[in-house]
């Protein structure tokens, strides 16, 4: 496998691969899934992520909502509903579970009944506005899911952003580890993970988002309104120093 990235990464015509969707939703799920799982109970509590404090709709939440976990097919539900409804990419699902990873290693948190649906909607959020070249405003996803509040969409975008210490960088090398870690959990579930190529302008694009470009981006997002980007309004005026997933 390691090979495998290294040949991946270096080659200058192809750049990275770009999976199908369909699977990569269903790879992304069962690893969201497996986090649960295998969660730690003695974890950080972020009142923001809690959805029985911010609901995500108007149904009640169980007062055992904490305890019960999701079906891997469950959580496939949910996330292709915003990546179809959204029109979102493969990739961005694959930058989206990097984004979730690094939050529950910079914010030492868990992924748990209680906040998984949460933190896989900020990881989206940022992760349509980074890749994708038609972002999806936060507005947007309020449209996608009735009853959220625009206010609370720009708050957890925030708040996230704050978690992950402002690290929006994906480089190639970890973007390939992702896409092969993936590839392998795919064939563990009898799942194909179907490959075609990136173009050079695409890979490119990756590349690019390694050297804060990308906080360029979101500053002109925070440029761009207050009901577009409110939860961005403070980036371009700070530019911190980024670490990088290796």
């Amino acid at each position: 496998v390691r090979n495998s990235i290294q040949a991946v990464v270096s080659t200058q015509s192809t750049g990275v691969s770009q999976p199908n969707l369909r699977a990569t939703l269903k790879c992304v799920s069962v690893a969201i899934y497996y986090h649960i799982k295998k969660r730690d109970q003695d974890t950080e509590f972020v009142d923001i992520l809690d959805e029985k404090r911010h609901p995500l709709s108007k149904q009640p939440v169980p007062t055992d909502y904490a305890k019960i976990e999701p079906t891997h097919n469950y959580i496939y539900r949910f996330i292709k509903n915003l990546f179809i409804s959204a029109q979102l990419t493969a990739e961005c699902a694959i930058i989206s579970l990097i984004y979730i990873e690094r939050l529950l290693t910079c914010a030492d948190i868990c992924l748990q009944p209680s906040n998984w649906k949460r933190i896989v909607l900020g990881a989206i959020l940022l992760a349509s506005k980074v890749w994708d070249d038609q972002a999806v405003w936060n507005v947007d996803y309020c449209q996608i899911m009735k009853d959220l509040q625009v206010e609370d969409v720009n708050e957890l975008e925030r708040q996230f952003l704050e978690l992950i210490q402002f690290n929006i960088n994906v480089q190639q090398a970890a973007y390939a580890k992702y896409y092969f870690d993936l590839r392998s959990a795919a064939e563990q579930h009898g799942l194909q993970l179907p490959v075609d190529t990136l173009d050079i302008k695409r890979a490119k694009k990756l590349e690019a988002y390694s050297q804060n470009e990308e906080f360029d981006k979101l500053a002109d997002m925070a440029e761009a309104g207050p009901v577009k980007a409110m939860s961005l309004e403070n980036l371009s005026k700070r530019r911190p120093s980024l670490a990088v997933i290796s």
